[in-house]
């Protein structure tokens, strides 16, 4: 009998699943659902919520098209793992009903909150204990409810990450992880244990926090119930959680320090691992405790995040008509040359940017000339304002002691895009190597780990493929220097106008 792995990812655009067979490391069937992005609500300006009973409808029919796809037996699924988007906030009552939509990772009304607290609590003890601000992390959205939605706030019995609120659903068990509550901010480093100074100043009681589990532990079994409305088995293990920069990691094969991971979708990382716990003394990076992190063996995440990436590509898309393909879209950036003959675009339109400190920049398009660009310019133009944006953050990592030569990167997103790969590697002058791999396989490989399926790290790997490797070209750095210097020049004009 075949031995499956079953891995899920949960991000803000689809909901994504995978049964991999766990001796080969093989992909047996893979399912995104739905077909087209999920909406993101925003009822007020900078707020952005999702409803996680539709992030639940999309895993039971992803479910039910996978097992169908491989035609999964009785007893061949022998271990579930689950990516999710970080920093969400989810509440449940006592029923473990949904009391209100998630506050997700790209929501920004609660950065007041985390400035305050940071002024308040100081510098001199949020850096070395929290290694960040509380900024607009979970831990600020909690108290935001508190503050604004009393009634809501009343009636919860446990705040969770969107990941713990799957497994929840999938075992009727409420758990978390160490590194969940580090991306929350929860998480007092120097202590190792929930940052009682914060909750306190917050006025929340721990209580409503779920337990933490390590990333890589059986944190409850598919429920009966469960079983039927997915056409699981009842009992499979749930032994895997990550947030999904830190299971893109995983996924990559990077545990190590000094190893670095990269990512596109929706909002465009790059995650560093370190066996040291830095931080960037304005909280423009943030760094959490990687999953594969103990006490005795410390290893931590260093993210760079920008929220305007592929949200950036699909707005060009849905304004230019929404019939081109990604791929067209692509093609067409290409005919123009580097530079997009002096347009540039600064991307920072989907919340405010941890890197700028959470100034709330917004989206700009600099140089438009009617009479010479159209939209191949301002498709190439997104596309190298991505890759700036995130070159400016690669500059706040190297200055805190990364070292950043070689990222590894799964085929998917915007790293599909030949353009986009070449303006990644010759603007931060770095090495990328290119995986067949996504979250969802990274989910269903921590699972088998997690089960003890696999004994150890490098036997989880096995099936990895390397499926490509680009390298930075001398006459490319320099064009490429050129659009980041402009790009640059650009964005300082913006934050002057703003301070």
């Amino acid at each position: 009998m075949r031995k499956i792995l079953l891995g899920y990812d949960i991000g803000s655009s689809s909901v994504k699943a995978t049964l991999l067979d766990a001796d080969s490391g093989k992909v047996l069937a893979s399912e995104g659902q739905p077909k087209e992005e999920m909406p993101i609500d925003a009822p007020q300006s900078n707020w952005a919520e999702q409803d996680p009973m539709m992030w639940w409808r999309y895993i039971t029919l992803a479910t039910k098209n996978l097992l169908q796809q491989a035609s999964v037996k009785a007893g061949e699924i022998q271990a579930i793992g689950i990516s999710y988007q970080m920093h969400g906030l989810v509440l449940v009552d006592k029923e473990q009903e949904v009391l209100r939509p998630s506050i997700i990772w790209c929501d920004s009304r609660a950065v007041s909150i985390g400035n305050e607290a940071f002024g308040t609590l100081g510098a001199e003890y949020c850096l070395p204990h929290l290694l960040n601000s509380p900024g607009n992390f979970t831990a600020s959205k909690l108290k935001w409810v508190k503050e604004n939605e009393p009634s809501v706030y009343e009636r919860i019995h446990k705040a969770m990450l969107p990941g713990d609120f799957i497994a929840m659903k999938l075992t009727g068990e409420i758990f978390t992880s160490e590194s969940g509550l580090s991306e929350g901010v929860f998480w007092d480093f120097k202590n190792n244990a929930l940052s009682q100074k914060l909750l306190d100043h917050y006025g929340i009681d721990k209580s409503i926090l779920a337990q933490p589990l390590p990333s890589f532990a059986e944190g409850g079994r598919v429920s009966s119930k469960t079983a039927k409305e997915l056409g699981l088995d009842e009992g499979i293990p749930v032994t895997y959680r990550a947030g999904d920069q830190p299971n893109n990691a995983f996924s990559l094969n990077v545990l190590h320090s000094g190893e670095l991971a990269t990512t596109a979708g929706t909002s465009g990382t790059v995650y560093g691992v370190s066996n040291e716990p830095l931080y960037d003394q304005q909280s423009r990076v943030n760094t959490f405790l990687h999953v594969n992190h103990q006490s005795s063996s410390p290893h931590y995440g260093v993210l760079l995040c920008i929220n305007g990436t592929g949200i950036l590509n699909s707005w060009l898309k849905k304004s230019l008509g929404g019939e081109m393909s990604y791929e067209q879209m692509n093609q067409l950036a290409a005919e123009v040359p580097v530079g997009a003959e002096g347009l540039s675009f600064v991307p920072f339109g989907n919340g405010v940017e941890r890197i700028m400190e959470n100034r709330p920049v917004g989206a700009h398009l600099n140089g438009l000339n009617l009479l010479q660009h159209d939209k191949r310019h301002l498709l190439r133009a997104g596309q190298e304002g991505i890759v700036s944006a995130l070159t400016y953050g690669f500059n706040i990592m190297k200055n805190m002691g990364l070292n950043l030569n070689t990222v590894k990167a799964g085929r998917a997103n915007m790293f599909l895009s030949p353009l986009f790969r070449e303006a990644f590697v010759n603007m931060n002058e770095v090495n990328l190597e290119f995986y067949d791999t996504d979250g969802s396989q990274g989910a269903a490989r921590g699972a088998g780990v997690g089960a003890g399926i696999y004994a150890n790290f490098q036997e989880a790997f096995t099936g990895l493929e390397q499926v490509g490797a680009f390298e930075p070209k001398p006459e490319l750095v320099s064009q490429y220097k050129e659009v980041y210097q402009r790009w640059e020049e650009n964005l300082n004009q913006l934050i002057r106008k703003e301070d």
